[in-house]
């Protein structure tokens, strides 16, 4: 690609997986070099968010800096910033605070945030769970709710133990089947005067199944493991309104409850509508077979901000496995465009799909031809094929000794409120009350 006085140079807006792939792939490439630009100064692993929400690992198991990661890497230069405008023509980005970041090649990794479908007061009063900050407010929450019913069990009453989750998914379920764990498990152990059995867990989705993409036989594995566990599960349901104190269901019901997890969907980060771009769906850009974006040179769109399409023309999930590889492939593109070779099309490497629904029991369903198992070999799956994605060793070894700790102990990982905000409730309010009086079967 010529000498070292030729060196082209690429930007990529994202350091999730998608992002962080490419800039690794670019990174052998002494003759590029890499401007890797995230909000955040850190790479986190999210499919183990609902991890340090629920007390499972701590924020460092699942967060690591992007600095470190590329400590050893002289072409690649991480920036902290916010990226408010795209210029696709131009190949130039634009900071919130007026930094102008120009490329030889473009590549937008920004990644997805929640998607509340216009639901009332789900901004403002869910917890959502797709960043680092949403798991440790969220686990805050959990805990401060605790902390607070052991001193004032009469808080039961006005929904103190109420969780509502809302999304059948993976993020739904996991979430739900590590709330219930923690309930089952390390709440009797760490709050002896706590009633768990005044806890109620509601698990809601508008489908006929959680988990849709598996099996019915794995739908009904799923529903009894959860229904075990004490989790509600009310399919056909959803949430119309979320308020302060109480979760307005779409069948009418009313649940008083403090913490309602939102897992109902995903859209593509703000970046997506910076470009000025047509918006397809979920928000999400449609590129390329290549993860190219249609009509723009040198301008590429990979991970959960595109709509990458698949085998069948229909757009491929957002997993962190189909960003990860994306990541990569435009990465061997760009290398290509700078040597005048041709492009190949994304091909993704299916490895499966997976979720875990608690302690010892999961779901997955791997290989090409999605072969599905349950219990206990799906949990050993899910645990190998998770921290294989993690990065590096120190990560992965970390994990593994968290999960060993909380399979063989009653208390679990590290329960700490840091989040002060997010655990301080003001019980001055009569509005959790008044629901819980309107409604009284909606918490039974």
């Amino acid at each position: 690609m010529g000498s070292t006085t030729d060196k082209r140079h690429v930007v990529i807006v994202g350091g999730g997986f998608a992002g962080l792939g490419c800039a690794q792939r670019l990174a052998e490439h002494k003759d590029v070099t890499v401007t890797l630009i995230d909000r955040n100064n850190h790479h986190q692993f999210q499919p183990l968010l609902y991890q340090v929400a629920t007390s499972q690992l701590a924020p460092s198991d699942i967060a690591h800096s992007l600095r470190g990661v590329f400590a050893g890497k002289e072409n690649v230069d991480v920036k902290l910033a916010d990226i408010a405008t795209v210029d696709t023509a131009a190949r130039t980005v634009t900071a919130s605070d007026g930094e102008e970041f120009a490329a030889d090649a473009l590549v937008l990794a920004a990644g997805s945030q929640p998607n509340f479908f216009g639901t009332t007061g789900a901004p403002e009063n869910s917890f959502p769970l797709y960043s680092l900050d949403d798991a440790t407010r969220l686990r805050s929450r959990i805990l401060g709710l605790l902390e607070q019913v052991d001193r004032d069990p009469t808080l039961v009453q006005r929904g103190a133990l109420n969780f509502v989750i809302v999304g059948g998914g993976p993020t739904g379920v996991e979430v739900a089947g590590a709330i219930a764990d923690m309930i089952a498990v390390t709440v009797p152990a760490e709050y002896r005067g706590l009633d768990a059995s005044a806890a109620h867990i509601y698990l809601l989705d508008y489908g006929d199944a959680l988990l849709k993409p598996f099996s019915d036989k794995a739908h009904d594995y799923v529903a009894k493991v959860l229904t075990d566990k004490g989790v509600e599960v009310r399919l056909g349901t959803g949430v119309k309104e979320v308020a302060s104190g109480h979760a307005v269901l779409s069948d009418g019901a009313v649940v008083p409850t403090r913490c309602v997890v939102w897992g109902g969907g995903i859209k593509a980060a703000p970046v997506a509508a910076a470009c000025g771009l047509a918006e397809g769906r979920g928000g999400r850009i449609d590129v390329s077979a290549d993860l190219t974006l249609p009509g723009s040179q040198g301008v590429y769109v990979v991970g959960d901000v595109a709509n990458i399409p698949g085998p069948d023309d229909s757009a491929l999930p957002q997993l962190g496995s189909v960003a990860l590889q994306s990541g990569v492939c435009a990465a061997d593109n760009i290398v290509a465009d700078f040597r005048g070779e041709p492009r190949k099309p994304f091909a993704y490497h299916d490895k499966g799909i997976m979720a875990m629904i608690g302690r010892g029991a999961a779901v997955a369903a791997v290989g090409k031809h999605h072969h599905e198992v349950h219990g206990e070999l799906a949990h050993m799956a899910w645990l190998g094929v998770h921290a294989s994605l993690m990065t590096g060793t120190r990560a992965r070894i970390e994990a593994f000794v968290d999960w060993a700790w909380d399979g063989f102990t009653r208390t679990g990982g590290p329960h700490v409120l840091d989040r002060t905000a997010a655990a301080t409730i003001d019980w001055d309010d009569d509005e959790a009350l008044a629901a819980s009086a309107a409604t009284p079967a909606a918490t039974g």
